[in-house]
């Protein structure tokens, strides 16, 4: 099988250089080369909006690329492309670059003046990776901005409706299901996650807003690794620190977070703030948590236009789920979905507070008996979504209808918080 190979280089020579070698590689296709950052980046996520199998095994990136500095290139080609592997070309092999580009994500440095071997060697090396990594995340699968994981977002049409419950067990069936899980607090002021789970902790995800290098390294200092197994990155336990989480930190932290996590759910309280919206905007699944009362069901719908006018998130593309759900209730799920104009997950969740009491008091819900409804539910939930199996015999679940993934559109307008 051919190895695609894209090279990205701003100057003339280095361009017929890299190509005429990389046509003399056995079994290699260079594709046409681009001429600076931002076309290498509109070509990969052109390619892999068609699909994976679209996108080049290898690109090959001359240090001298413009505009965007060649290691920050380079680390978001590995963010949003994570099954793509890059090469640098550099006249620079000490050891001090070596390591930024590792963590940077390259996968190997070539040294100038190019050498037939060594470009070879490097060549087949990284293709070989990449095949590995295709075959992980699943051989002609759709990965949409070139994303490995699945990023789902849980937030609720007001306080206590129940998010944050919900946001913790379907990380847990994912995580229990044998796929590498990781669960965000981005309910920056206010958030509970560290409660329900009894935890103390000190680094958050405030301690990654600054940093631009978010190496494998940076970013296992800050996360929390608890007994279940899940990942857990945790909101600042100072409310006012939330404020430096902005969007583009919320954008870059869950793109590390999905390139090594198979799922990524992310709790995005009640409130929005600019890291909110802009998990909202690049998830998979959008789950707006309501209770079957009027004023929740309003706060919903408030919610859900306001997604809309900020162009977050579509109405048809938000999925709502009603928690504490019973036979009585009068407000019944298809009237949520009529009031809201969005998509309606399956499965509900049943009113039964009781049962949950002891271990939301004790902070330690992932104990949650496997019997209590409340679980099942959410377990179901999780397989209807794709992200687990339900429960043995729990009513089967499917998608919902609507829910189609990242709207495509960018806000015109600053959601503050």
């Amino acid at each position: 099988m051919p190895t695609r190979i894209l090279s990205a280089a701003g100057d003339v020579d280095a361009v017929r250089s890299l190509t005429t070698l990389l046509s003399q590689l056995p079994d290699a296709e260079p594709l046409v080369p681009v001429a600076d950052s931002t076309q290498l980046i509109d070509t990969l996520a052109r390619l892999a909006a068609e699909s994976l199998d679209e996108l080049p095994e290898v690109v090959v990136v001359d240090e001298r690329i413009g505009p965007v500095p060649a290691l920050e290139l380079i680390r978001e080609v590995a963010l949003r492309f994570p099954a793509v592997g890059v090469i640098l070309v550099t006249s620079d092999a000490g050891p001090g670059l070596f390591s930024a580009a590792m963590d940077s994500g390259a996968r190997g440095l070539v040294t100038l003046p190019l050498n037939y071997e060594e470009l070879g060697t490097r060549v087949q090396a990284v293709a070989q990776w990449s095949h590995g990594v295709r075959r992980h995340l699943g051989h002609g699968t759709e990965a949409p901005g070139g994303a490995g994981g699945t990023v789902v977002t849980v937030s609720g049409a007001k306080g206590g409706v129940g998010a944050t419950l919900a946001a913790i067990q379907l990380a847990l069936a994912a995580q229990a299901s044998g796929r590498p899980t990781a669960l965000v607090d981005l309910d920056l002021q206010t958030g509970d996650v560290a409660s329900f789970l009894d935890i103390q902790y000190r680094r958050s995800v405030a301690d990654l807003a600054a940093i631009t290098d978010l190496s494998a390294r940076v970013l296992a200092d800050a996360v929390f690794r608890h007994d279940t197994g899940l990942a857990l990155l945790l909101a600042p336990a100072d409310g006012e620190r939330g404020e430096e989480v902005t969007d583009r930190a919320a954008r870059q932290i869950l793109g590390a977070l999905r390139s090594r996590y198979e799922v990524v759910v992310v709790d995005c309280g009640a409130q929005l703030s600019g890291a909110s919206a802009a998990a909202v905007e690049l998830a998979d699944r959008a789950l707006l948590l309501t209770t079957p009362d009027v004023v929740a069901v309003r706060a919903a719908k408030r919610t859900v236009r306001m997604w809309d006018r900020l162009q977050i998130r579509k109405a048809e593309e938000t999925t709502v789920v009603v928690n504490r759900l019973s036979r009585g209730t009068e407000i019944q799920p298809a009237l949520v979905q009529r009031i809201t104009g969005t998509a309606l997950a399956r499965t509900a969740v049943p009113a039964n507070f009781r049962e949950l009491q002891g271990a939301v008091d004790a902070g330690r819900v992932h104990e949650l008996d496997s019997r209590s409804t409340v679980k099942q539910a959410l377990w179901t939930l999780a397989g209807e979504l794709g992200l687990a199996r339900a429960p043995e015999g729990s009513p089967r679940g499917g998608r919902s209808r609507g829910d189609r993934g990242p709207s495509g559109f960018r806000r015109r307008k600053e959601a503050g918080g």
